[in-house]
């Protein structure tokens, strides 16, 4: 299979090269010429799998380049080794009015490990099929998890450097701490004073910008992405769908065939994209209900077919989601359309105003498949303590959004569907607010008190990774304007 840029490029390359590319050279979003399609019986054939070969058998049908023994290898590496505290990596909770899909097992405690344990081991096996000897600097802007959940992965990997922005006093504490105590040879993470969409408009700029990258290439480094930008880092997320189909068929949930609904919190749209992608193939979804906080430009957008990022941007207690700029929207209207000259005239409009309008007919063809509804934090927080009350289930705020705006449209809708609500970050990621939320007692307590102050609402543990950032050293402490972002790169590549 071979993919083409969201924005017209000629170019054709395979998933090795464009995994290696992140970005495509006219700022578009690579995309796969074909969706495969599934049936009945492959979705069935998951069911006794490891979660493991579950991915490598999904996966197959996107990298068509890598072999089987090659994709075996990689997601063995990704997912095994103790790196995920449950051996089933992204197990289904089912509660009393939903289930649960927990995608923080991974070392990082955020749904960003199950793409980001795989990216490094796709990326670096595609650099031996494809020669290039180049040493591959991984730029990232990250409102929070994907900075950890990189850095991570792409620690000390050979030939490659990763180098992280993320917005200054815009992430939780604890997702600094994590950022900024990370070890490794390859790795740099700055600050950049602004907010998400800063970091990332920079980080965008930098990749388009032909000078600087001949500067680089100069210095025998080449570009590339861990954000959902890259094609690598979302195909790993279309599997924990299918996974999570699977098991509540064997659970006796549902039944085989039926279909379900799932309610994502969503910022830079990779996460439901992913899950547009499992029911454009054939796995049985009925609705994908798209989950905001008080930053709803998606919600207005998925409700009146304009996308408008004028106006104010608010800081909140899902900073995950702080986003008003989702880049991976650009798929979806490239895939609904057809038509790169429209979706690069739509994303010309977007950075010459801020805003473009899809129409009625496209907004129509969208609501087909999307709902969408916002939380603010005090419904959030509403939400955590409701969860708890009723199940003795302790959400983080992420959660806690698509958990409220999952019942909102149970309410506006009546639809009876069987929802899974996807759960992207443990609750100890953002203790301080859902300690709030459940109305305990935290006056006087540092960071690594209020971890063991939520151990006893919540019989998870403490993740170990989340515990032992109270001995490390923070080992990155730069800032930079927006500005200063090719520079700080520029300086990082040469060292």
């Amino acid at each position: 299979m071979q993919y083409f840029s969201t924005r017209g490029d000629d170019s054709r390359l395979s998933s090795a090269e464009a995994i290696l590319k992140g970005l495509a050279p006219d700022g578009g979003l690579f995309v796969p010429e074909q969706l495969p399609q599934v049936d009945a019986d492959f979705i069935a054939g998951l069911a006794p799998l490891t979660y493991e070969k579950r991915a490598a058998r999904v996966l197959g049908l996107f990298l068509t380049d890598y072999t089987a023994d090659e994709l075996m290898g990689c997601v063995e590496r990704a997912y095994g080794s103790g790196k995920f505290d449950t051996a089933k990596r992204a197990p289904v909770v089912t509660l009393k009015d939903a289930s649960v899909l927990e995608l923080w097992h991974g070392p990082t405690s955020a749904f960003k490990d199950m793409a980001l344990q795989l990216l490094p081991q796709l990326m670096q096996t595609a650099l031996t099929k494809t020669g290039v000897t180049d040493t591959v600097l991984i730029l990232v802007a990250t409102s929070g998890d994907t900075g950890k959940a990189a850095l991570a992965g792409f620690c000390d990997v050979p030939q490659i450097k990763i180098m992280v922005f993320y917005p200054d006093g815009g992430v939780s504490r604890i997702q600094r701490l994590q950022m900024c105590t990370q070890a490794g040879e390859n790795v740099n993470v700055t600050a950049v004073r602004g907010n998400f969409d800063d970091a990332q408009s920079g980080v965008k700029e930098i990749f388009s910008d032909a000078a600087f990258n001949g500067e680089l290439q100069a210095a025998q480094v080449r570009l590339s992405s861990a954000n959902s930008i890259n094609w690598g880092r979302l195909v790993p997320q279309i599997v924990y769908y299918f996974s999570a189909y699977a098991d509540l068929v064997t659970a006796g949930t549902i039944k085989a065939g039926e279909e379900i609904n799932f309610t994502v919190p969503t910022g830079n749209f990779g996460d439901i994209l992913a899950g547009f992608y499992a029911k454009e193939m054939g796995l049985p979804v009925h609705k994908l209900i798209c989950a905001s906080n008080a930053n709803n430009v998606l919600t207005d957008f998925l409700r009146t077919g304009v996308y408008d990022r004028n106006r104010a941007f608010y800081k909140t207690i899902t900073p995950s989601m702080d986003i008003l700029i989702s880049s991976n929207l650009e798929r979806l209207l490239y895939h609904l359309t057809g038509d790169t000259a429209q979706v690069a005239g739509w994303m010309g409009e977007l950075a010459a105003t801020g805003r473009y309008d899809v129409g009625e007919a496209l907004l129509g063809k969208i609501q087909q498949t999307f709902w969408a509804d916002w939380a603010d934090d005090a419904k959030t927080q509403a939400t955590i303590k409701d969860v708890y009350d009723a199940n003795h289930y302790v959400c983080d705020t992420h959660t806690a959004v698509a958990y409220a705006v999952a019942r909102s449209y149970q309410q506006a809708t009546g639809d009876t569907h069987h929802m899974v609500i996807a759960s992207t970050a443990s609750p100890y990621k953002f203790n301080g607010s859902v300690l709030a939320a459940l109305g305990a007692e935290t006056s006087g307590l540092d960071e690594f008190q209020l971890l063991d102050k939520l151990a006893e609402y919540n019989p998870q543990p403490v993740p170990a990774g989340l515990a032992a950032l109270a001995h490390l050293d923070v080992r990155h402490q730069g800032v930079c304007e927006k500005s200063g972002m090719r520079a700080a790169v520029l300086n990082f590549a040469r060292k």
